[in-house]
């Protein structure tokens, strides 16, 4: 007898070796039918594969994140396949899932255009309809470098010699079409459905190398269902209306040019929302026990070197060289709140020390990788280092998150993600040190009530880190704060405090974030308010609007009274019909417009309009700058 067991902790026992196609059959037709892989002993394989006895295994189908991503591989296959049929002379090169979706890089003398989609989606349901089996083959190298250079395929003999080792490499086939893969990949391009969509163009060296020719990228979107294609579709339209940049500018709050690639000119409206943000998080800081300080943009070479940064990360980093020095303008602050807590003695009864900083860094990012606000060179981040004794981590974990779900919660994020990155293959620091970080982080995210997913290889180089990702009003997942332990750098730049003992001892520093950047922030709250700030933030939080000229004069009375009050107003006295003056205003996100005239003069009354409203209420203006300054304050802890 053959017998499996299933995640559940069942077992199934059959007659000889069976494959996953046979045991999800074996279950339920109807996950037979769903069924696009198989999870063996915790290893994705095609369904076609024999299973081995004594197995534990797991069926994967579109609906899980592990089959909707075999589905966008597969949609690239089929993609390649279809552009290879109705274009021969296109040569293929690469085209993995991405999230979202996929692509698939071709090299082709004359250049698609958008115009060419439609055709190709059509020439992709086709290859869907005809249900072509899909199965895996193994080649020798000499075989599959043959093979493609026969067909005129040198960009994929070139990747098959530069593989390295000489065992045999995996080829998937559906019907004409043979593609290099390690897989794996659905019974059938049947089983795709057509919930996909190619969405856009874009350049893309071969092998990310500049010197090498241009492919054409060709992107595209897959779902397990249509609907889910249409609630993605819908979600684009919705985020480009939505998009910083394009409200940055109609909101007049910032602008980007080229004289200053990375960086960001702020408008008035643009600073006044900047500021209130940071009066907002300095006092919740100052409440929570944290001291601001200030530290140097620029700093010599030699501290880098000492703190390790100039070994891992000098190619981020802008330098410049005065009196045969070689100065480094900052990408980050830790360093330098290092050499503060390094002033003077320091004893257990100092710690836990909280240095705060709203730091002014920049960073060496590529002009390719530069997003609006999203992805700048100069940038501000809210940080602090937390200096503790190893006992203090929990603690000040727990406080921490507290601070920063506390913080989101005002700001309009409550659905949180955590993430916990560990050791990267590129770090400072022995083994044993990150053992002891790592073991650390995990005892104070559950003390503080964590749940977590883990991240592989993506901690920082001096230690491993939490990530905080905020899901915006479309479903989008941002990351933005972190909190990492960290050993080295106390150790690398030779921080140390006297014990109860009356020995020196290292501290541990936590370096945390809980914005991240204002700068990338400020670019996904605008977009998950989509403009419409609270109004405790907003940059101009009440217009007042005249019907006619004879209500000039209560208007500037009122704004007078809301100055007084320190609401951010302004007025409206232009000689335009007061419909038009809503319209305008509202298109500006205006929260509040009071609309004043004669009457309104003659009554000490307002009419107030808020945004997003189709009614007017007339009310006393006593009673309404009682709830606006109400409206107004600034939440805290």
């Amino acid at each position: 007898m053959h017998a499996i067991k299933l995640k559940d902790g069942s077992q199934r026992q059959y007659d000889s070796i069976v494959t996953g196609t046979e045991i999800a059959a074996s279950i339920s037709p109807r996950l037979a039918k769903e069924a696009v892989a198989i999870r063996v002993n915790g290893v994705l394989k095609d369904l076609a594969l024999p299973v081995p006895a004594d197995s534990t295994i797991e069926i994967v189908t579109k609906s899980d994140e592990d089959g909707l991503e075999i589905l966008r591989h597969d949609a690239a296959h089929v993609l390649a396949e279809a552009v290879k049929e109705l274009y021969p002379e296109t040569q293929i090169t690469i085209g993995p899932a991405i999230t979202n979706g996929f692509y698939y890089d071709f090299y082709r003398e004359k250049a698609f255009t958008p115009d060419d989609f439609g055709k190709i989606e059509q020439r992709m349901r086709e290859i869907v309809d005809r249900d072509e089996k899909i199965t895996r083959e193994e080649w020798d190298r000499p075989t599959a470098i043959q093979f493609y250079k026969q067909q005129g395929e040198n960009f994929k003999a070139e990747l098959i010699e530069s593989i390295p080792g000489d065992e045999a490499l995996s080829f998937y086939r559906q019907g004409q079409f043979v593609d290099l893969c390690r897989g794996p990949h659905l019974p059938s391009t049947g089983k795709l459905g057509k919930a996909f969509k190619l969405m856009k163009l874009a350049g893309a060296y071969w092998r990310g190398d500049h010197n090498n020719p241009m492919l054409q990228r060709i992107y595209g979107t897959a779902w397990a269902t249509e609907q889910q294609l249409k609630d993605y579709l819908h979600m684009l339209e919705e985020a480009e209306k939505r998009d910083h940049r394009r409200l940055g500018a109609e909101l007049d709050l910032f602008h980007i040019q080229d004289e200053a690639v990375g960086s960001v000119f702020w408008h008035p409206k643009g600073w006044t929302l900047y500021r209130g943000l940071e009066s907002f998080l300095r006092t919740r800081l100052e409440a929570n026990g944290y001291r601001e300080v200030k530290t140097p943009q620029l700093l010599d070479r030699s501290l880098w070197e000492a703190s390790g940064h100039w070994e891992k990360f000098r190619e981020n980093m802008f330098t410049v060289e005065s009196e045969d020095k070689i100065l480094a303008i900052k990408p980050m602050n830790c360093p330098c709140h290092v050499q503060i807590f390094k002033q003077g003695i320091k004893s257990y009864r100092d710690l836990p020390l909280r240095m705060a900083e709203f730091g002014s860094c920049h960073r060496n990012e590529s002009s390719g990788s530069l997003h609006g606000l999203l992805r700048v060179r100069a940038f501000v981040q809210d940080d602090a280092h937390i200096f503790c004794t190893p006992e203090q981590i929990i603690s000040e974990t727990k406080s921490f998150c507290d601070l920063l779900k506390g913080i989101y919660k005002d700001l309009g994020f409550t659905d949180i993600k955590v993430r916990f990155s560990d050791r990267p293959e590129k770090r400072a620091g022995t083994d044993d040190i990150w053992d002891l970080a790592e073991k650390a982080l995990v005892e104070a995210s559950t003390a503080a009530g964590l749940e977590y997913t883990l991240n592989p290889g993506e901690g920082a180089f001096y230690g491993p880190k939490l990530e905080f990702v905020l899901t915006d009003a479309l479903g989008r997942d941002w990351q933005c704060g972190t909190l990492q332990v960290d050993y080295v750098l106390p150790e690398r730049l030779d921080a140390s405090y006297v014990g109860e003992d009356g020995k020196k001892h290292r501290p541990v520093m936590l370096h945390r974030a809980i914005l991240g950047t204002f700068e990338r922030f400020l670019g996904v709250f605008i977009e998950h308010c989509a403009g419409k700030f609270p109004f405790w933030l907003t940059p101009i939080q009440v217009v007042v609007a005249t019907i006619t000229s004879e209500g000039d004069k209560y208007a500037q009375e009122i704004l007078s009274k809301l100055k007084e009050k320190g609401i951010r107003a302004e007025l409206d006295l232009r000689n335009e019909k007061i419909s038009y003056k809503i319209r305008e205003l509202s298109l500006q996100k205006i929260p509040v417009i009071l609309v004043v005239g004669t009457r309104e003069a003659e009554n000490g009354t307002v009419a107030v309009r808020r945004l997003g409203g189709e009614n007017q209420v007339v009310s006393p203006f006593e009673e309404v700058l009682t709830q606006l300054v109400e409206e107004g304050k600034v939440p805290t802890a």
